[in-house]
């Protein structure tokens, strides 16, 4: 049977990041993907051009007319916006009690144009944090998360990934000075190292989504959680391999999501 996964998040008009990234992401892996959207988003390669949040009632009634209709095995959230949209999506997480919530804390765009309000981390940190199974934050959002100077060293990425008090699959490719490409899995109380090679390339846009939309993907077909972010890196870094062999852009450009098909 295939798994239905559902990612709630902003859009990317170019196909790299955001919702169109996480359906990429879900049916190259096998699963059946559906999406409520919580704000269009103008932006390309080289930036965020404007934002549209969607209304709050409209964000309610997609993720009603999901849950209402379908079984959904897991569910992917990345851009929330701010604080009004992260309460409202808390709110249909305790009405409809999915069993496999991966959030994505998106806060700043590939370009460093912020997408989640300063003012809406308390609500993200405070509201929906307590509600789902696995957090996907890089060095700077756990960092902001936190209230803390960003991780310098894999001591450090131990030390905030288990302040989260979530379980939390911590990225570290912003490790400064290293050729490597750590991330970290602090769950049930152990910790585990997934490693990788750093790969050479300016398209990386979209990674986190892409991620995070995986380890949701693997996590809904029935792997362990430890099980579903190896599959999702090793299928992350396959993309990243491949991101050159596109051309789309004039900036950072996207993954590959397909690169096992072409």
């Amino acid at each position: 049977m295939i798994t239905n996964i559902l990612t709630i998040a902003g859009t990317d008009c170019t196909g790299g990041a955001g919702i169109q990234a996480d359906i990429k992401a879900i049916s190259a892996n096998g699963s059946y993907a559906m999406s409520v959207i919580t704000a269009v988003v103008a932006q390309n390669t080289q930036g965020v051009q404007k934002i549209q949040m969607m209304p709050l009632e409209m964000i309610r009634a997609q993720i009603d007319s999901v849950f209402s209709d379908v079984q959904v095995d897991a569910v992917k959230i990345g851009m929330l916006g701010n604080a009004q949209v992260t309460e409202c999506v808390a709110q249909a997480l305790a009405k409809y009690q999915p069993s496999k919530v991966v959030l994505d804390p998106v806060m700043v765009a590939k370009s460093g144009d912020r997408l989640l309000d300063a003012d809406s981390v308390a609500a993200l940190r405070d509201v929906l944090l307590p509600q789902v199974g696995l957090i996907t934050p890089n060095l700077p959002e756990a960092a902001d998360l936190l209230g803390t100077a960003e991780a310098t060293s894999r001591e450090q990425m131990i030390e905030q990934a288990q302040r989260l008090q979530v379980p939390t699959f911590l990225k570290g490719g912003h490790l400064a000075g290293s050729e490597q490409s750590p991330d970290l899995l602090c769950a049930e109380g152990e910790l585990s190292w997934f490693e990788g090679e750093r790969i050479n390339t300016k398209n990386s846009h979209g990674t986190g989504c892409t991620l995070s939309a995986a380890i949701a993907t693997f996590w809904g077909q029935g792997d362990s959680l430890y099980t579903a972010c190896d599959k999702a890196k090793q299928y992350l870094t396959g993309a990243l391999s491949k991101a050159d062999t596109l051309n789309v852009g004039q900036g950072h450009g996207p993954v590959h999501h397909f690169y096992k098909y072409y």
